[in-house]
């Protein structure tokens, strides 16, 4: 019965004994009670040391997303600010450092003064991390929006450039299948080759140029690849849309060498039976058209050949001069044709051409008088001179020799500043009728 309390008291060392194995003299009372506040404060100041240095980690891979992607002067600041906010962690955790290196909270004869005083330097390095820890919060939700831009930039990153690539290959396919079917597609073919150094650009990736830059060549390569691609996959109905037009200029070049042919007679009707203001600046008209025909079958000659040569822009640019040319042609042409039966009519009947135009001032007339006792002058004074000029117009028809062309001329203008007073009054009424209502 001796044998169990002597093993009772021999065990006893071991139960105070520390984490490493050595006893530690147990203090009682108040030393005790301060080595516990002290531990205490050293476990919230670490706490508060790991909080504030992971939040610093974290918002360090932000900073180095903003400035992968964005150089503003925002970022920039972001950047600075960051910075500062660095020095002054490094200042607090140096603090926190040195009052954990400065006490052993562990020491068996740690007196009850020297815990207060380590409780109470832990706890101001622990109250120094936690109000920088607070900056770094408000410092987080301040880059909130440049961090949202830098990802979204970041998620587009990948797909733009794989789109790039995808519309590389697409254009290539497109241009090896059109070069199949005979056609050479050269200009298509430097085209595409241009952007070869792109592509090597891209695929060195943002890290080398960036992620603007990378996003700005991803979308360029893509827009002028597409192009090509949609020319290559064209171009067969390209080509048949220039053989249709050559075939059917050259169709319209012959019928207006015909017709051409024709206004001489016109010519020698409207020198016979009318004064020469009525047709002098139609004279030329014959060896002009003449001329402009055989510039146009030139330049038909020109095309084909850059069809045959496949320059199909060159042959589109012929093309249209060809046609602008057979437009003049064919105004010209039928210039002659119209004055003829425009005079024909009026001097078999001008009554017709003048109620016309006195039909149309009366009705600008009526117009500026509705809802007024008198006219206002800008359009009455339009409109008295429009009669006048209509007047002597008229008077001009009973000579001898009348000059139905100009006479013809006075009556359109005559309309023309009837119509200009018509618009002018709408205008000014309905700038008035939206002044009242606002």
């Amino acid at each position: 019965m001796i044998g169990a309390p002597l093993l009772a008291v021999a065990m006893l060392p071991a139960a105070f004994a520390g984490s490493g194995g050595t006893s530690r003299r147990w203090f009682g009372g108040r030393a005790e009670s301060q080595r516990a506040e002290a531990q205490a404060a050293k476990d919230a100041a670490a706490a508060a040391f790991y909080e504030l240095d992971t939040a610093q980690r974290g918002l360090r891979l932000s900073i180095e997303t903003i400035t992968a992607v964005d150089s503003s002067p925002g970022a920039r600041r972001a950047v600075d600010d960051f910075a500062a906010l660095g020095r002054r962690i490094d200042d607090v955790s140096h603090a926190y450092i040195t009052a954990v290196d400065a006490h052993d909270l562990d020491r068996d004869d740690l007196d009850a003064s020297v815990a207060a005083r380590a409780r109470a330097e832990l706890t101001r390095a622990k109250d120094e991390l936690v109000r920088v820890k607070g900056e770094l919060d408000r410092f987080e939700q301040g880059i909130g929006p440049l961090l949202d831009k830098a990802e979204t930039q970041l998620a587009r990153l990948a797909p733009a450039v794989e789109r790039a690539r995808q519309a590389l290959r697409d254009a290539s396919t497109a241009l090896d299948t059109v070069r199949q079917s005979g056609m050479r597609a050269d200009d298509l073919a430097t085209r595409l080759a241009q952007l070869g150094p792109e592509l090597t650009r891209l695929n060195e990736g943002a890290g080398r140029h960036g992620v603007p830059e990378t996003l700005k060549r991803a979308d360029r390569v893509l827009r002028d690849a597409e192009a090509v691609r949609a020319e290559a996959q064209r171009l067969p109905e390209r080509a048949a849309e220039i053989d249709k037009r050559l075939v059917s200029l050259r169709t319209r070049a012959q019928a207006l060498t015909t017709r051409a042919d024709g206004v001489e007679p016109v010519l020698s009707e409207l020198r016979r039976r009318f004064v020469a203001a009525c047709w002098q600046d139609l004279q030329h008209v014959p060896e002009q058209a003449a001329d402009h025909v055989r510039q146009a079958e030139e330049k038909l000659r020109e095309a084909g050949k850059a069809r045959d040569e496949q320059r199909w822009p060159d042959a589109t640019s012929l093309l249209a001069t060809v046609r602008a040319l057979l437009n003049t042609t064919d105004e010209a042409v039928s210039a002659a044709g119209d004055r003829l039966r425009r005079l024909d009519a009026v001097a078999k009947d001008p009554r017709q051409e003048i109620d016309r135009t006195r039909f149309t001032v009366r009705d600008a007339q009526r117009l500026a008088m509705d809802g007024r006792h008198t006219p206002d002058p800008r359009h009455a004074r339009p409109l008295d001179d429009a009669v006048a000029r209509l007047d002597r117009a008229v008077a001009g028809l009973e000579g001898r020799h009348p000059d139905y062309w100009h006479f013809l001329n006075e009556m359109e203008a005559v309309r023309a500043t009837a119509g200009h007073v018509v618009e002018l009054i709408r205008e000014q009424r309905g700038s008035g009728s939206r002044t009242g209502r606002s």
